[in-house]
């Protein structure tokens, strides 16, 4: 087959290009600028024995189904040492919520915080928050009021 791609593709809509660039803020920058937060306050060289320290406490999210099975099994690995680079975002969120003296966003973690919320509690809140409204958003459109007001609040 002998197709040339670009005659056949039609161009992206403002729409469908607002929704990759979120994709490509939310699932390709925003992870990096939260492993960088994790690891300062779970130092890679001292994550082993942290976790070791804290199993009881870790046992507990379990219990609490804060924690799933899959992230447990990367927290506490039968072969080996856990390491945060298999730790996806919402797990690494969910240790600093849970783990750390972290100041949680005036209407909480579950909600998007106001924009004047500037904070490592709120950052995290809405990198979540904005993630979830992305994964469970119905088109590959995202129209460009949403897409601006969440550009902005995100890496700003």
């Amino acid at each position: 087959l002998n197709i040339d791609i670009p005659e056949i593709m039609a161009p992206l809509s403002i729409e469908e290009e607002n929704y990759v660039r979120l994709a490509l803020l939310l699932k390709g920058v925003t992870p990096r600028a939260v492993r960088t937060y994790f690891d300062v306050k779970f130092p890679p060289t001292t994550l082993p024995s942290t976790l070791s320290t804290i199993y009881n406490t870790l046992l507990d999210l379990k219990i609490k189904r804060i924690i799933n099975q899959a992230q447990w099994n990367l927290l506490i690995p039968r072969n080996g040492v856990p390491d945060s680079k298999t730790f996806d975002v919402t797990l690494m969120i969910c240790l600093i919520r849970n783990l750390t003296s972290i100041s949680p966003p005036i209407n909480g973690f579950d909600t998007l915080p106001l924009p004047v919320e500037t904070t490592p509690g709120p950052d995290l809140a809405r990198i979540k928050c904005y993630r979830n409204k992305l994964a469970h958003h119905d088109s590959n459109k995202i129209d460009t009021a949403f897409s601006n007001t969440a550009w902005r609040e995100i890496s700003d």
